[in-house]
């Protein structure tokens, strides 16, 4: 009954991924991400219906988040071109959550059987995520979030089969990748503005300090062991 049960997830996760392809393919989502033209006419379409500039962003996002294996910097980035620096680091913080909570439900209910191996391949993950149970979870959340050595989608899978309860985990995520989010949009905000660029890569710089810092903080405190 078992074996029954947990086919029968990864075959609802398995419509779930066929049925969000058909639909792309049928409205292109995915153009949004590697089109500049697309990116000009969300751009152009903030004046006039900026709702629905930030939903689109937000949609593509979070299925990107979900489905495709792309660097979290990458939502950052069009954020920024999109939307700006302010708006952009709000937008980018709100949408990738968003997909890391649905990415966090998705590895807890469906994929919890195929994303332990996965996990336990990251030998420094395992150990954080199974072999530290009295570890806090905004200790946890801390850890990879700020340090730049586990990767973005594999993480939000890979809390689905923890016991970190939803609300931490959602929390937590949208505070830590704060500092991470504001350097990069801060940051393309200084390539793509001609007006306030050396103010937004004076803020970005003092942002990948502050990032630098608090990474060497967290692994010398917590990570140091396992370097023996």
């Amino acid at each position: 009954m078992d074996k029954i049960r947990k086919n029968s997830k990864l075959i609802v996760f398995g419509l779930l991924i066929v049925l969000i392809f058909v639909l792309n393919q049928k409205f292109g989502w995915s153009d949004y991400l590697s089109n500049t033209d697309n990116l000009k006419f969300l751009s152009g379409l903030i004046d006039e219906h900026f709702a629905t500039a930030v939903l689109i962003y937000t949609g593509i996002t979070v299925i990107a988040c979900v489905v495709l294996a792309l660097p979290g910097v990458t939502f950052a980035i069009l954020a920024a071109i999109i939307f700006g620096p302010w708006w952009g680091t709000l937008f980018c913080l709100i949408a990738t959550t968003l997909g890391a909570i649905i990415a966090f439900i998705v590895g807890r209910f469906f994929l919890k059987d195929s994303i332990k191996p996965m996990v336990e391949k990251n030998a420094l993950l395992k150990r954080l995520l199974f072999d530290e149970a009295d570890k806090s979870d905004i200790v946890l959340l801390a850890i990879t979030r700020l340090v730049p050595i586990f990767p973005y989608n594999i993480q939000n899978f890979a809390y689905g089969i923890t016991d970190i309860p939803l609300l931490h985990y959602s929390l937590y995520t949208f505070v830590f990748m704060i500092p991470g989010v504001a350097l990069y949009t801060i940051g393309t905000a200084g390539f793509t503005s001609a007006e306030n660029r050396w103010l937004y890569f004076g803020i970005a710089a003092v942002l990948l300090v502050i990032v630098m810092l608090l990474g060497w903080f967290m692994r010398k405190k917590h990570l140091s062991k396992y370097d023996k």
